[in-house]
């Protein structure tokens, strides 16, 4: 006989970074483990150090990391704890990016621009990363930038089960702010067997965040309007699509986006609207700032939780949306 047998059983470890211990914390609690201890700073130069208090050796290692502000450490933070997982001798390394940062920059729109999200991608798998699970991605395509299995988990099921047990089903109304999120509003539609809308915008291509809202493509007069959209930065797209309708004649409009992203002007936006309700999940922290009573944070924690289990027990992720 040669070689050597162990019987040794496979062994989960859970490891979070400094952007959103909160959503790690829940993740913890519902998979019944505690997060590995794990030291790290911050030199006085801005290099980041880190080393985990327990042995990752031969472990299947989960690390959470959303990409939240200041987007760039956090990336940078993540990319460092996965080298020194396959350093520590991982048997796998799980990336969990509740929200991926970069996402928006998924393709060239005009020459000499880049690609960065599928840099993002590269850089996870140059570090070592195996998989990445990750929550409503900005478009599909993401999926096909890493060159191994991506799990895209869907906040639609949370999010619509909360606005349908809300709101009288049939005063309701599904819009998408944009044409570009049709797709996912009809999924919508589908779930809560509602009506489709369509807010008709331009972006000025040479200003970020500059929108002119046109026109609203859709029966939304004295209806209750749902706008769905995967991530809110500004406000400013989002808050100008509810003028829009309540311009129309919507009796009332409330709005739910996936990644809450709140920077630079989001607050005062959010404040002064006339809508009612957003409704977001905690993919990202939300600023303390906007702890408004119009503001309902949804947890994303039991369903990272789920996709993790199924993930280590060789299990369908798909599962979990297709008993929806």
């Amino acid at each position: 006989m040669t070689g050597i047998k162990t019987t040794g059983e496979k062994k989960l470890m859970l490891f979070s970074g400094r952007a959103h211990p909160e959503l790690a914390e829940e993740v913890a609690h519902q998979l019944g483990v505690g997060l590995v201890p794990t030291k790290a700073f911050d030199f006085a130069n801005g290099e980041i150090y880190v080393r985990y208090q327990e042995s990752a050796r031969g472990a299947d290692c989960f690390l959470m990391q959303s990409h939240t502000a200041p987007i760039n450490k956090w990336i940078m933070e993540q990319l460092i704890m996965i080298d020194a997982l396959k350093r520590a001798s991982a048997r796998s390394i799980t990336v969990v990016i509740p929200s991926y940062g970069y996402a928006r920059q998924d393709k060239k729109h005009r020459g000499r621009e880049p690609i960065s999200a599928r840099l993002i991608a590269d850089l996870l798998k140059c570090a070592g990363a195996d998989r990445i699970v990750t929550v409503d991605l900005h478009t599909d395509q993401i999926q096909g930038f890493f060159d191994g299995p991506v799990d895209h988990l869907f906040a639609l099921p949370v999010l619509a089960d909360y606005v349908g047990a809300k709101v009288d089903r049939e005063k309701l109304t599904v819009v998408s702010p944009d044409a570009g999120r049709v797709r996912v509003a009809d999924r919508w539609c589908d779930r809560l067997d509602a009506p489709l809308a369509i807010v008709h915008k331009r972006r000025d291509k040479d200003v970020a965040n500059q929108v002119t809202v046109h026109e609203v493509v859709g029966d939304v007069k004295d209806r209750v309007c749902v706008l769905v959209d995967d991530m809110i930065d500004t406000g400013g797209t989002i808050c100008a699509a509810a003028d829009a309708l309540f311009a129309n004649g919507a009796a009332d409009v409330i709005v739910t986006a996936t990644h809450g992203i709140l920077s630079g002007p989001a607050a005062d936006r959010l404040k002064n609207s006339k809508v009612s309700e957003f409704v977001f999940t905690n993919t990202l922290p939300t600023p303390s700032e906007l702890e408004l009573d119009k503001i309902t944070v949804l947890s994303m924690a039991p369903t990272i939780a789920r996709a993790i289990r199924e993930v280590f027990e060789d299990g369908s992720v798909t599962s979990l949306f297709e008993e929806q």
